[in-house]
């Protein structure tokens, strides 16, 4: 039987700096000598790339902006992601669920009820091995921003209190599944950062060797 591979998600506020990290873990999970898939949210398929420019761009309703992140998901988990677990191989997603519990559920006051449903018809009680949020106070995500992006989304345009929010619901999913989750201070220097990040994928590679190949079902995204 094919043991089923490893789901990793990123998250974090706009600036937090888990962009900057992506490809460190990539390549030292190559190097490792895992088959990896690297894909982001919203987006990892061409109907997601085509409704992140949607959901990143165009002014709608909050309804229809969870919707369409779902509906992105949808087609990623199952013709991208699913497949790609089931053939032994790692994956690595910039953005998740969690995302959309922080973004549209905190950030934009929609509330955990709603995401919660669509998590579980999309998902259904499948979701993320391991978690990294990196996390950083308001001010010094807002800081980078201002320095690293000529041109800013209609989230990265929000005000603080949206982000603030946001975090908060982040935190909000780190205290509901502490297991799944590696909360990243990403104040610290790039050298420090990837030196937490070592040990936690050298760890999470020798419990995913110990593990029977059965599909996880515990705690989801």
């Amino acid at each position: 039987m094919t043991r089923r591979g490893c789901f990793i998600t990123l998250e974090g506020l706009d600036g937090a700096g888990k962009s900057t990290h992506l490809d460190w873990m990539a390549g030292w999970l190559r190097r490792a000598g895992l088959d990896l898939l690297c894909t982001r949210e919203p987006g990892g398929t061409p109907l997601g790339e085509s409704l992140r420019e949607l959901v990143l761009h165009q002014s709608m309703d909050l309804r229809t902006e969870t919707l369409l992140m779902f509906a992105a998901r949808n087609e990623h988990w199952r013709t991208v992601i699913r497949p790609a677990l089931d053939q032994g191989r790692w994956v690595l997603c910039d953005r998740y669920t969690d995302a959309s519990f922080a973004y549209q559920g905190g950030g934009r006051e929609l509330g955990p009820e709603p995401i919660r449903i669509l998590e579980d018809w999309v998902q259904q009680g499948q979701g993320p091995d391991c978690t990294f949020l990196f996390d950083v106070p308001l001010a010094v995500a807002r800081q980078r921003l201002q320095q690293g992006r000529e041109s800013a989304d209609r989230f990265e345009r929000e005000g603080a209190a949206f982000f603030e929010r946001t975090r908060q619901a982040y935190h909000a999913r780190v205290a509901a599944d502490p297991a799944r989750f590696h909360v990243i201070d990403a104040q610290r220097g790039i050298a420090d950062i990837r030196a937490t990040l070592e040990e936690a994928l050298q760890a999470l590679l020798r419990a995913h060797h110990d593990r029977t190949p059965a599909t996880r079902t515990g705690p989801t995204a």
